[in-house]
């Protein structure tokens, strides 16, 4: 039996979203077709908020509200260590694990000459301006460990090649092909300790 359009129109929304399928699509459909009219209203407007409030910081290019970002205003942060990730999700999941006291640098992806993806795509340039400018000591390269992740880390490492700053990848804790955002913050924790030079 055919849904009416707009109960189609909202599976046909949801579904677009990362881990949803038809069945869950539908499930939340009729749950927030039977939801209180404030919840869908709170729901919708949060939402619409996300797309009008939320900027990219100026210094590490995180998704926040105010720039520049909480972590890199904050005193307490060390300034001279900076790491790479690939996206603020790769942020938030460093942060979960509480055990970098640095700052960040998010550089919207990896290389992908496959899907035209080069460095003039990503935030590299504005990486090697930081370590020039900044007095940036250390750079974790905290890409996931994929294949474009480790040409992305490899790339970064030969830009910053005739630097002072010393280069340092994240240790193999994290499964080869896996991506940080869905690792759990003790294996998070142990490969930024565990961190090892590029050679």
């Amino acid at each position: 039996m055919k849904s009416a359009p707009p109960i189609d129109r909202l599976v046909s929304a949801l579904r677009r979203l990362p881990g949803i399928g038809e069945k869950s699509a539908t499930r939340l459909a009729f749950f927030l077709l039977g939801a209180p009219n404030t919840l869908v209203h709170e729901l919708a407007e949060a939402i619409s908020r996300l797309k009008t409030e939320i900027i990219l910081c100026e210094i590490c290019f995180d998704l926040t509200d105010a720039s520049p970002c909480p972590i890199c205003s904050s005193s307490q942060r060390d300034a001279t260590l900076v790491c790479v990730v690939e996206e603020p999700a790769d942020l938030a999941a460093v942060e979960r694990s509480q055990r970098f006291a640095g700052r960040y640098h998010v550089l919207g992806g990896v290389l992908s000459p496959i899907d035209g993806v080069g460095p003039e795509d990503l935030r590299i340039d504005q990486l090697v301006q930081r370590v020039q400018r900044d007095g940036v000591v250390e750079v974790i390269l905290a890409t996931n460990p994929t294949a474009e992740g480790d040409a992305t880390a490899r790339f970064i490492s030969d830009r910053l090649s005739g630097t002072d700053v010393q280069m340092t990848r994240i240790a193999y804790g994290l499964p080869l092909g896996g991506d940080l955002e869905y690792a759990d913050h003790a294996t998070i924790g142990l490969s930024l300790e565990n961190r090892r030079g590029m050679d």
